[in-house]
Formats: structure tokens, sequence, C-alpha cells
């Protein structure tokens, strides 16, 4: 049973997660966000804290930082995107029970304090900006260390905000290079 309640996009990644993990779930029905969503989640961040867990896409990315915009201290478990496809179409509802319980394995609590511990620079010097196979180890990588995939800007600030260490960057590039 996971303490916190998971926040996902629809109905279908409802199904989805139970049939992974025992929670209790949030739906926000899209970016449109019903009458009292957003008050529920704000409670349940007070009561039992908040797992956002949305897909692996533009929308789905627009309604991470919707939420975490407003409720401060959120958890966020990122599922890759060829782990979230299916016959074009990407989502949680996608994934397999497998592929959602290593998401949520890796959550990540966001920071609000300005680290920065990560700059460009590492990004450059690891081929993760700056070269056609940059996309690709920067979702490699975002997969390891459960950050999900960002262009390089977006990468860097989950790099910083999710409190990931220079050791655990460092063995996840030597994982991609195997």
């Amino acid at each position: 049973m996971i303490k916190e309640i998971i926040v996902v996009e629809g109905r279908d990644d409802v199904t989805a997660v139970k049939r992974a993990v025992d929670a209790e779930l949030i739906t926000t029905g899209g970016f449109g966000f019903p009458k009292g969503v957003m008050e529920r989640i704000k409670e349940a961040q007070k009561r039992r804290g908040v797992i956002i867990f949305t897909d692996p896409d533009f929308a789905g990315e627009k309604i991470r930082k919707k939420i975490a915009s407003e409720v401060p201290g959120c958890k966020h478990a990122f599922l890759p995107r060829e782990e979230a496809k299916k016959d074009g179409d990407i989502g949680i509802e996608n994934a397999t029970p497998k592929s959602i319980i290593a998401a949520l394995e890796k959550v990540r609590t966001e920071s609000n304090e300005n680290r920065e511990e990560f700059k460009q620079k590492d990004l450059l010097l690891n081929g993760l900006i700056g070269n056609e196979e940059a996309s690709f180890r920067r979702d490699k990588i975002g997969q390891i260390l459960g950050i999900g995939y960002g262009n390089a800007k977006q990468f860097l600030s989950r790099l910083n905000n999710y409190g990931v260490t220079r050791e655990e960057f460092e063995k996840a590039l030597k994982e991609i290079e195997k």
C-alpha cells in the first residue's frame, strides 16, 4: 500500500495504476481540472502527501507543472515514454504493472531551494546537449534516475530540483555507456 495519494490524469490511468499497486488516487480529468480537484490535491498533500504521476507528454508536463506550482513539496514519478506507448497513444494507461511499479519506486521529491549542483557545462561535457545523441542520452539517464525525459533546460532543472546527487549522476552515465 502506498501511503501518498497518487494524482493521475484520467480514469484509464486509475485502472492501470490499481492493477500495479494498492493506492488511493485522484484524477485531474485532463488539464481542465474540474471544480474542487485542486482543493482535493492540496488537502491530500497536507494529510498524506501526493505523488504526481502524469503522462510523459506535453499535456502531462503542463498538468505536473500546474499542480507543483500550487501544491509545494509534491513527489514526482515519471514513466519512460516508450513504456507508455500503444498504437501511437502515450499514457500511463498503456503501461504494464511492472513499469508502473518501477516508476513509483523511483519517486523524487521536488525541492524549492535553489540548488545548483549541476550546470550546463555538466550536460555539455557528458554529451547531454550539443550532439545528435543528446536527446537519447537524456532520455536514458532520466529513466535511470527516475526524473523523466526533458529538453536540456528541463533536464538541468530536474537534476537540480529533484535532489540528484553527483554520485547518482555519474553512476547513471556509466550505466548508459555499457
